[in-house]
């Protein structure tokens, strides 16, 4: 490539992504730059919003512009993918001083929310109407066990905490027959029945747990499609 072009190219890059820190290229058309500029910052900015509508609200816009402008400018991002760049975004935020302590739990939980929305990932060979004690019960490949320390699915703009609760935010995230991603809280026990290895008998033998009981849960999330069946 011509040395004066590539000179050009990385220039105007690097004026679109921080036009307050690096000016234009000569010769280019301030109309035309003003163009570029929105056009690349509001490709980014939407698939954000769309991948983190609740911290989008919280943030309000003042703030949710400065940091989405942030991440434009200084995150060197790797993937060619649209779809990735909310994963990204989170990886940004694991290093840059967050606008709230609870930031990076709610944005991996929203990005949790928007991957398991677009997944078209396949569950491994298994038996869906298998014996859930006596086998391996298989969570659902659209369906994620996690653990938060702050409430982060009650997070909002009417609901901020300054200080996180005593006990952690159990959850289970799941997509559902209809494409709909939804949650639901977890009691301890049942957090650990779905962390755990083994057969279904031995999960609950090693939680303490009475078999009886735990079947019924297991069949319960079986019906609710978050365990497809055995292994």
């Amino acid at each position: 490539m011509n040395e004066t072009l590539r000179a050009q190219q990385y220039a105007l890059a690097r004026h679109l992504r921080d036009p307050q820190r690096h000016a234009p290229p000569p010769g280019v058309e301030a109309r035309r730059l003003k163009v570029y500029r929105e056009l690349f910052y509001g490709a980014i900015e939407g698939l954000l919003a769309g991948s983190f509508p609740v911290m989008r609200q919280v943030l309000g816009e003042q703030r949710w512009h400065a940091r989405v402008r942030d991440f434009y400018a200084s995150y060197r991002c790797q993937t060619p993918l649209f779809t990735e760049i909310a994963e990204t975004f989170v990886d940004y935020l694991q290093r840059v001083a967050l606008d709230a302590p609870w930031q990076l739990e709610l944005a991996h939980y929203e990005w949790v929310e928007a991957q398991l929305y677009l997944s078209d990932a396949e569950d491994p060979a298994h038996d869906p109407g298998g014996d859930l004690l006596a086998g391996e019960p298989l969570l659902s490949c659209v369906a994620r066990v996690l653990a938060y320390r702050w409430p982060v699915e009650s997070i909002g703009v009417d609901y901020q905490p300054t200080a996180a609760p005593a006990s952690p935010s159990l959850l289970l995230v799941y997509r559902d027959a209809r494409l709909q991603v939804r949650f639901a809280r977890l009691a301890p026990m049942a957090y650990r029945l779905l962390m755990e290895q083994g057969t279904g008998r031995e999960r609950l033998q090693a939680l303490g747990g009475n078999v009886q009981q735990g079947l019924v849960l297991l069949e319960a999330l079986r019906e609710q499609g978050v365990i497809v069946g055995t292994i």
